[in-house]
């Protein structure tokens, strides 16, 4: 992934000149709420970037989130607009393809990442590093096959619900998967497809 591009778009672009602006993710929401157990569970949101989710499962009560973005500035600015808050979360500037979790995590969030890994290698590294560090629930947005084939001028992958459940169905049983159309602040829609997977047993 492109480190230098991403920088680029979150120093030239305002979090509502952006595709995936949303001031309350609420599906991302309502999935984790779903899953987790207490709000001290261990959660990750990667590719988090500036965007709102932490500061609405802070608002929830949760205590032990971390994000992780391959943006310095994305991080920056979302530091800066929670101010004192940014202290209770866990920062991490990182390219996911090079990504080394110190710590397991309950719940592992994916809204923005995954299906830009275009090289097979990334995505079954990408594959390798969740089935190391999660023991309770994956949470997995994409493009579906319904959605726009380049995000942010960047070539992506699109998925199919068979084709997510194969490639996790080694270490992750899937437990719900649905299609949600995404309202841009462009005023346009973008097809995703939501999956959420419980870790099994070995």
């Amino acid at each position: 992934m492109s480190k230098e591009h991403w920088e680029n778009i979150y120093v030239t672009k305002d979090m509502q000149e952006v595709s995936w602006f949303q001031k309350v993710p609420t599906t991302s929401l309502e999935l984790i709420n779903q899953v987790a157990k207490n709000k001290q569970d261990p959660i990750i949101d990667i590719g988090g970037g500036d965007g709102f989710l932490v500061d609405n499962l802070l608002a929830l009560g949760y205590t032990d989130i971390t994000v992780l973005d391959i943006s310095k500035n994305a991080i920056d600015r979302a530091k800066k607009r929670l101010g004192k808050l940014a202290e209770k979360v866990k920062w991490i500037v990182a390219d996911i393809t090079e990504f080394v979790p110190n710590k397991e995590y309950v719940i592992w969030h994916d809204r923005a990442v995954f299906h830009f890994l275009t090289e097979q290698q990334d995505k079954e590294n990408y594959r390798e590093l969740v089935n190391s560090v999660v023991s309770g629930y994956f949470i997995l947005a994409t493009f579906s096959d319904q959605g726009p084939d380049k995000c942010s001028g960047l070539e992506i992958c699109n998925y199919a619900k068979q084709d997510i459940q194969a490639f996790f169905s080694a270490s992750f049983r899937m437990i719900r998967s649905f299609k949600y159309n995404h309202p841009t602040p462009f005023g346009t829609y973008q097809n995703f497809i939501f999956s959420v997977f419980n870790k099994m047993n070995e």
